[in-house]
């Protein structure tokens, strides 16, 4: 209780490496090169000249390659402080890359220069991923001067490529730098949440987004039995998907209230023909579906092939069927005591009652929980992410700290 206590006194005074922190980082903008940026070797480089000035038993880079990047590579961070097990590992994961900040007009602030106004700091990266990436660093610089050695490693991973899937990033470190990772390890990802802080993910919905393109014939719109309306036939469709899919895909799993169902949403349609009096030949449609884990993808994709089947027959034409995005997700065992070593250091420090949650959403957690590791998504947010204004708390940032440190501490 006295070594909490002591910890917690030191995260408090840690409030100026905060401000300082966040606004070096938002001043290096680490866009992707594959959205117009130059990645992130500036963002890599202030860090590493901060951790270099800490305590670290290890500290290295892992750089993947991407022709497109400033210096031809996408660096990936690991620092480790040893506890007393050295052969278990206690992974705090963030990432340095950031979206573009979009409209400029829609900001009050330069999103590349931090402002400070009490307890926000704003700025493009400021949430996402900056706050947890600052919680991280500033959990292990209070074990270090007080001289405390967690039950087991304490190591930071600071990765690249989240923001648009992880190739130069967690993926290519699982599939050719595995020997990064311990057989017991665990990973603590500070990248989503709530602003109660009660969110303790451990689950994500399978991700399957589906593209179809029908393939009638144009003609006049004062003629319709000249040609085959693909608009009709995609409206006739949209209505046969989401009748049997959600029919065939109906169970119900509390863990992703609100949804707590497989969804399948119509979204993107693309333009067809320019003018109002043509029946087009051609119509393209998107189906976002959010899976529960429970069902496989190939099972969903099975069903809407029938369905394809059926609405060809019907208004014989042709219909093509691409997979865009097509990704799964394993639960971690809402039982792992590393679950619930989180759950009870986030009721400790926030007073709240969280609870393991699933999301809807996709995060970078997935590839190591795909990988057979535990993982939980956990941070105080006031989900800010992606948006003009984005800002974070510094209040949030100690806070998630402290809970960092606890769950550091309970890694028997």
């Amino acid at each position: 209780m006295q070594e909490e206590k002591q910890i917690f006194s030191k995260i408090d005074g840690y409030k100026d490496l905060v401000v300082e922190m966040q606004t070096r980082m938002i001043a290096c903008p680490a866009v992707s090169p594959h959205s117009g940026g130059d990645g992130e070797d500036a963002k890599a480089q202030y860090l590493l000249g901060l951790l270099k000035t800490m305590k670290f038993d290890e500290l290295y880079v892992i750089n993947i390659k991407d022709p497109k990047a400033k210096n031809g590579v996408r660096p990936n961070i690991v620092a480790k402080y040893y506890g007393q097990d050295k052969s278990k590992n206690l992974w705090v994961m963030a990432h340095m890359d950031i979206v573009p900040p979009g409209d400029f007009s829609l900001w009050n602030t330069d999103p590349f220069k931090a402002v400070i106004k009490g307890d926000k700091i704003y700025g493009r990266g400021s949430e996402d991923n900056h706050q947890g990436l600052v919680s991280g660093v500033l959990t292990v610089k209070a074990f270090m001067d007080l001289g405390i050695r967690p039950p087991c490693n304490y190591a930071l991973l600071i990765n690249a490529d989240e923001e648009l899937g992880s190739e130069y990033g967690v993926v290519a470190l699982l599939k050719k730098h595995k020997k990064t990772f311990a057989k017991n390890d665990v990973f603590l990802v500070p990248d989503g949440g709530n602003p109660t802080g009660t969110m303790v993910e451990i689950a994500e919905k399978n991700m399957l987004w589906i593209k179809f393109t029908v393939y009638g014939k144009q003609t006049h719109a004062s003629m319709p039995k000249c040609g085959v309306n693909a608009s009709r036939v995609s409206s006739h469709l949209v209505l046969k998907l989401d009748e049997a899919l959600h029919k065939k895909f109906n169970k119900r799993d509390s863990l992703f209230a609100p949804e707590v169902t497989c969804t399948f949403e119509p979204t993107k349609r693309e333009a067809n023909v320019p003018n109002v009096n043509t029946i087009p030949g051609t119509d393209v449609f998107y189906l976002d579906c959010r899976v529960l884990p429970c069902y496989k993808n190939a099972d969903v994709l099975k069903e809407v092939a029938r369905v394809v089947k059926a609405v060809e027959k019907q208004f014989k034409v042709k219909i093509k069927v691409e997979t865009p995005i097509n990704d799964s997700s394993l639960p971690t065992d809402k039982k792992n005591p590393f679950v619930n070593l989180v759950v009870r250091s986030a009721k400790q420090v926030y007073k709240n009652q969280p609870k393991p949650m699933g999301v809807g959403g996709g995060s970078v957690a997935a590839y190591f929980r795909n990988a057979g590791y535990p993982a939980v998504v956990f941070s105080k947010l006031f989900d800010m992410a992606h948006q003009p204004n984005e800002y974070s708390s510094i209040k949030n940032t100690l806070g998630d700290a402290k809970v960092f440190a606890l769950v550091a501490l309970g890694m028997k």
